[in-house]
């Protein structure tokens, strides 16, 4: 049985974060009928976190929001581009880490680019918070992009061509100063 390559893993991952991310806007928007929720309504889950419904019109952290149509297809023409270029990214790589990064902030950027191309803005649900501490709300794709970045962040400072593992020497070569 041949392994998986790192592309192959990254393509899981991308799929993977795509469908979980999906699955559950569905069953929230749709199964416990939060899109007809007010703007900010919410289920209290745990002592520290809620189920709630925010539309966000910009990228994350509600950071530039659309106005209106163009906006909107302003947005989502960037994330188009931000997947072609990691997808292009992703056909090369030679390392699982990197592969599943990429793949993971694809898949993210395609579930939240489907919510814009649909609704005009994404739906986020999960909301974190601690006393007087109060984090944003946020969804799978949220969460798909943030691990994603991580990998690609471990897989830039800690491969071992970076110099976290000794260079091997050829037989017969010696130190010399």
């Amino acid at each position: 049985m041949k392994s998986l390559s790192a592309r192959d893993w990254g393509l899981i991952s991308a799929i993977g974060a795509l469908v979980l991310d999906q699955a559950t806007k569905l069953l929230l928007l749709y199964g416990f009928h939060f899109k007809q929720m007010m703007a900010g309504a919410g289920i209290p889950v745990l002592p520290f976190f809620n189920l709630v419904m925010v539309w966000n019109p910009g990228v994350s952290y509600g950071l530039f929001p659309a106005h209106g149509v163009w906006g909107t297809a302003f947005l989502a023409l960037f994330s188009l581009a931000a997947v072609a270029g990691l997808g292009w990214w992703l056909w090369g790589a030679h390392r699982a880490p990197l592969a599943v990064g990429l793949g993971l902030v694809i898949g993210g950027a395609v579930g939240n680019l489907i919510d814009r191309l649909i609704y005009g803005r994404v739906a986020d649900f999960f909301h974190f918070y601690f006393h007087a501490y109060d984090w944003y709300v946020f969804n799978i794709a949220d969460c798909a992009i943030t691990l994603g970045v991580g990998a690609l962040l471990y897989d830039a400072l800690l491969r071992p061509e970076h110099g976290s593992a000794p260079q091997k020497q050829s037989p017969g070569a010696t130190d010399v100063e």
